[in-house]
Formats: C-alpha cells, sequence, structure tokens
C-alpha cells in the first residue's frame, strides 16, 4: 500500500492546518476532497501549490462514484474525515445541508472505504483506518458542577449541528461493529487559532475589535467553552491515527475552560496591546451582548485523560499563550481576512448578529 492518506475538507480551519501540520511532521502524499464552500478556502494551502506530494481535488463527500475512484486511484492508507458543516448558527437557520453533509456525506464516505478496504490484502486491510473527526457538542450541556464529558458520556446534542454529528458518530459505530471497517473517532472542544472562518467567536471578536466594531456576546456571556489550540488538536490526530485502537473514541480538549465575556475581554485587551488605537480606545468598552442564540448549550468541558493515558498525548499550549499567537496572526494576516470576507460572509454576518441587537 502506498503511504497516502484522503483527507476531505482539507481546505477548512481545523483540515488546512492538519494538512499542513502533517506535510511538516509526516511528509507522505495527501489527497484533499474539498468542496471548497464558503469556509473552504485553497489558499490556506498556497505553500504547498507546487509540491507534488500534495493534491486539491474539489469534490462532494456525497458523490459516491468520485469517492470510490479516488479511494481506487490513489490508494490510501488511511481516510481523516474532516469535511462537515460545523456553525451552529448556520444550522439552526439552515439545517439542511448539516444533513446532507454531516449525515449522508459521512454514510458516502463510509460505504466507499468499507468496498475499498474489503478488496484490500491481508496486510492492507489490517494497516487501513478511518478516522472521523467529531465535536464534544454531541454530548449536550453540562452544569457549573457537572463532570466533564468523557467517552462513556451519553449524547445528548440540542442543536441540529449537534444532531447530525452525532448521527455520524453512530454511523461511524455501526460500519465498525457491523462489518469491522478498522475506525477511529475524535470528539474535541471548540477549535482556535489560523485561518479560522472569520463567523466563529474568536476570530470574529479579534476583527471587530480591530475595526473599533462592537464585538457581540450572546446572552449574558457566561457560557462556558473549553479551547483547544488547532496545532495541538492536530497532533493529537496523529496520535489517534497512529496508535489509537481500533473502533475506540478519543476526546480531545484544551484543559483551558473559559466564559465566552472572559475570552472576548482577553481578546480586547490583546488588540489594544497589539494595535493600540487612542481614537477607539480601551475595545472592551465596545462589547455588546446580543441576544441569545435558541437552546444555546451553557457549559461544554472535555476529560482527555483517555488519550493522555493511553497515547501520552497532553495539549501543549496554555490558553493564553494560543490566543495571544492567534490575535497575532490575523492582525498580520489582514488580504487572508480580506479574502474570505466576501458579501455572502457580510450579509451572515448582519444577519445573525447585527439583527439580534434587542437586548
Amino acid at each position: 500500500m502506498r503511504d497516502t492518506i484522503l483527507v476531505t475538507g482539507g481546505a477548512g480551519f481545523i483540515g488546512s492546518n492538519f494538512v499542513l501540520s502533517w506535510m511538516e511532521s509526516v511528509g507522505s502524499r495527501v489527497i484533499n476532497l474539498d468542496l471548497l464552500t464558503y469556509a473552504g478556502n485553497p489558499a490556506n494551502l498556497s505553500s504547498l501549490d507546487h509540491d507534488t506530494r500534495y493534491l486539491l481535488v474539489r469534490g462532494d463527500i456525497c458523490d459516491a462514484e468520485l469517492v470510490g475512484s479516488l479511494l481506487r486511484e490513489h490508494q490510501p492508507r488511511a481516510v481523516v474525515h474532516f469535511a462537515a458543516e460545523s456553525h451552529v448558527d448556520r444550522s439552526i437557520a439552515a439545517p439542511g445541508a448539516f444533513i446532507r453533509t454531516n449525515v449522508q456525506g459521512t454514510f458516502v464516505l463510509l460505504d466507499r472505504a468499507k468496498a475499498y478496504w474489503s478488496e484490500m490484502s491481508a496486510a492492507d486491510r489490517a494497516a487501513f483506518r478511518f478516522l472521523h473527526v467529531s465535536t464534544d457538542e454531541v454530548y449536550g450541556s453540562l452544569g457549573p458542577a457537572d463532570p466533564a464529558f468523557s467517552e462513556t458520556t451519553a449524547y445528548s446534542p440540542n442543536s441540529p449541528y449537534a444532531a447530525s454529528k452525532a448521527a455520524s458518530d453512530h454511523l461511524v459505530r455501526a460500519y465498525y461493529h457491523t462489518w469491522g471497517l478498522p475506525v477511529l473517532t475524535t470528539n474535541c472542544s471548540n477549535n482556535y487559532g489560523p485561518f479560522q472562518f472569520p463567523e466563529k467567536l474568536i476570530p470574529l471578536v479579534i476583527l471587530n475589535a480591530l475595526e473599533g466594531k462592537a464585538p457581540p456576546v450572546y446572552g449574558d456571556g457566561m457560557n462556558v467553552r473549553d479551547w483547544l489550540f488547532v496545532e495541538d488538536h492536530c497532533t493529537a490526530i496523529r496520535e489517534v491515527l497512529e496508535r489509537g485502537r481500533v473502533g475506540e473514541t478519543y476526546n480531545i480538549g484544551g484543559n483551558s475552560e473559559r466564559t465566552n465575556i472572559e475570552v472576548v475581554r482577553l481578546i480586547c485587551d490583546l488588540v489594544d496591546e497589539m494595535s493600540p488605537s487612542p481614537a477607539t480606545g480601551a475595545r472592551r468598552n465596545l462589547i455588546t451582548f446580543v441576544k441569545d442564540r435558541p437552546g444555546h448549550d451553557r457549559r461544554y468541558a472535555i476529560d482527555a485523560s483517555k488519550i493522555s493515558r493511553e497515547l501520552g498525548w497532553q495539549p501543549a499550549q496554555r490558553f493564553e499563550d494560543g490566543l495571544r499567537k492567534t490575535v497575532r496572526w490575523y492582525l498580520d494576516h489582514s488580504s487572508w481576512v480580506e479574502s474570505v470576507r466576501t458579501g455572502a460572509y457580510r450579509d451572515w454576518i448582519a444577519q445573525n448578529y447585527t439583527e439580534r441587537l434587542a437586548i
């Protein structure tokens, strides 16, 4: 078997960071299947434009014929599945796309991977892996004193996004238990870092603060998330892919629980430090509380002791240090920011945030 992997959604935020880190740390060939929707940006991987080890294929994971042909042609030893619709607010506004991509798309990938795997030699079958990247949101919401999510926490998704990812997780499990497809699942906490599409909290607040606009905070700002630097996530995925036990799930967290308002205030302070504006003044003063999203989960927290115990992985990045690096990256990459802020993006921000200023 060739030492090639097939990555889905590799032009998105986490996927592109994974491809770049893979090429730097492993160096074997990557086939990147991405539909290049609004959040998929081939410019994230422009440094690989002339690298013969990398191939971008624009296509849909729901296209069974395309998926099957890529597997047969390139003979990957693994599929690493990032492709997903991932923004909760968008899932509330238009859930159909989430069912199609996250559920139907994962089914197609699993089904084509099973057909490909079943035709391999015994040695190649034993070496093959299908790694499914999922989210902690499938577990639902925690109270302030509840223990963190573990791999045995019952699923209780509360948004169309979370429900679609829960369904995809169950499909992955079924393909292992029914047919023996060698799968692995990872459930991660909130990621942050370079190349994140600026509809998500951290880049949105960075850019609003930089431009003297009001950083929006849902509700009372006391919703809690565990924050994971994307480079740490990529390292964890590589460890699970190479050494994880087939059929198992591994939770990946950053050990960095913070309330949303804490995160927003820290970003404002960092932007003040790195790009002071006497005319704007302290960016904290710009923070605006907006109407909460429907069904907003109160707290997420990840117990990552299993991946630490079995694979020796720990997050390397302190949240404050990772956030400083992230703010610096967005300030230094204004051309990238402008390239992704299309008219469609501006319309979405107006719809989702400006129209919430009713509280």
